[in-house]
C-alpha cells in the first residue's frame, strides 16, 4: 500500500508541475517542433539574436518584478524605456549630424549620458513611488497616468521625429560580441550583472525581506516595523533605473529611437514575470524565474517567425499567453487559500 501511495503522490506532483508550468512546457514543445522543421533555428546567428533580444527585456522585467511582488504593477514601464532611449539618443548624436535634436550640446561620452539618463528616469520612478505610497493611489492608476504623461513628454522633447546619427562608440555597445563569438553578444554582460545584483538584493538584503513582507501582508509588515512608504519608493525608483538602462541599450542596439520605442514592453515584462513565477497576488518571485519567463516569451516570437506565421498571429499568441499566465497564477493563489 505504501509503494502505491508513493507512486500516486509522484504522479500527482508531476501532473501539478505540468499544469502549473503549462505555458513553459508548451513553448518547449513548440521550440522542439520548430527546430525539427527549420535547420537555422539553432544557428549561432539565431541564438545570438535571441540573447540580444532577451537581455534588455530581462532588465525591464527585473524592474517590473519588484512592483508585482508588492501587489503593484508598472504600466508606465514601456513608455519610460522609450523616453530613456530618446534621451540617450539625443545625447549620443554626432556633432556633425545635420538633424541634431540638441545642437548646443557638447560631445558627451556614453557613460556620462548613461548616468544622466539613469538619474532623470530615477526621478520619474520616485514620483511613481511617492504617489502610490503617500497619496495611496492604486499602482494601476498611478502608473497608467504616468504612462500617458511620459509619452506626452517624449513627444514634446523629440518633436515626434525619429532620432538617429549616433556616435560609433554608442552603437558599438550593443553591436559587438565577446571574443568574436556570436553566442556572447555584448548585451549579455549588463543583463548578467543586473541578474546577479537583483538576486543579491532580493535574497540577501533587508530591502528584499521588506519587499516580500509587503507583498505577503502590507499591514502585518507595517506593524512589524517596516517603513512601507520608503520601501515602495525605493522599489519604483529602482524599477525606473532598470528601464533607463534597458532603454539606453535598446537605443544602441536599434541604431535609432523614437516615441514608438518601448511600446508594449510593460505587458511583455508583466507576462514574463507571471510565467516565471512572480505572482501578481504578491509576496512570491525569483530572479531565475523571471529569466525563464522572458526566454519563454522571446522563444515564442522566434518560433512563430520561423514557422512563417503572419505577424498578426504573433500578437494573438502573445495575448493568449498573457491571459493564460495570469489565469494559472490566480489558480495557484486560490489553491493555496
Amino acid at each position: 500500500m505504501g509503494k502505491t501511495t508513493g507512486k500516486t503522490l509522484n504522479a500527482k506532483s508531476v501532473t501539478k508541475f505540468i499544469s502549473d508550468n503549462a505555458i513553459i512546457v508548451l513553448i518547449i514543445l513548440l521550440a522542439l517542433f520548430t527546430w525539427r522543421n527549420s535547420q537555422n533555428f539553432m544557428s549561432k546567428e539565431n541564438v545570438g539574436n535571441l540573447i540580444s533580444n532577451v537581455a534588455p527585456r530581462f532588465i525591464i522585467a527585473c524592474g517590473v518584478s519588484g512592483c508585482l511582488i508588492t501587489k503593484g504593477t508598472d504600466l508606465s514601464a514601456g513608455r519610460q524605456v522609450g523616453l530613456a532611449a530618446c534621451l540617450a539618443a539625443m545625447m549620443q548624436q554626432t556633432l556633425d549630424y545635420s538633424a541634431r535634436v540638441l545642437p548646443w550640446m557638447p560631445d558627451m561620452p556614453w557613460f556620462v549620458a548613461l548616468i544622466i539618463t539613469i538619474v532623470l528616469m530615477g526621478c520619474i520612478g520616485a514620483v511613481n513611488g511617492c504617489v502610490i505610497a503617500f497619496l495611496k493611489v492604486p499602482p494601476f492608476i498611478a502608473t497608467l497616468g504616468m504612462q500617458t504623461l511620459v509619452y506626452g513628454t517624449c513627444q514634446i522633447i523629440t518633436g515626434n521625429q525619429p532620432i538617429g546619427g549616433f556616435k560609433e562608440s554608442y552603437r558599438a555597445l550593443a553591436s559587438g560580441n565577446f571574443f568574436g563569438n556570436r553566442f556572447l553578444p555584448y548585451l549579455l554582460l549588463p543583463a548578467l550583472l543586473v541578474g546577479i545584483f537583483m538576486w543579491f538584493l532580493y535574497n540577501k538584503t533587508r530591502h528584499g525581506k521588506y519587499m516580500y513582507a509587503i507583498g505577503g501582508n502590507e499591514n502585518a509588515a507595517q506593524v512589524a516595523g517596516v517603513n512601507v512608504s520608503a520601501a515602495l519608493i525605493r522599489i519604483y525608483t529602482l524599477a525606473a533605473v532598470m528601464y533607463a538602462l534597458a532603454g539606453f541599450l535598446i537605443g544602441s542596439k536599434a541604431g535609432g529611437a523614437s516615441t514608438a520605442t518601448g511600446t508594449g514592453y510593460e505587458l511583455e515584462a508583466i507576462a514574463a514575470c507571471t510565467i516565471g513565477g512572480v505572482s501578481a497576488n504578491g509576496g512570491v518571485g525569483k530572479v531565475g524565474g523571471i529569466l525563464i519567463g522572458v526566454l519563454v516569451f522571446e522563444v515564442l516570437k522566434i518560433c512563430l517567425q520561423f514557422l512563417r506565421f503572419d505577424p498578426a498571429y504573433t500578437y494573438i499568441a502573445q495575448g493568449l499567453v498573457i491571459i493564460v499566465a495570469v489565469a494559472l497564477d490566480l489558480r495557484k493563489y486560490l489553491t493555496k487559500k
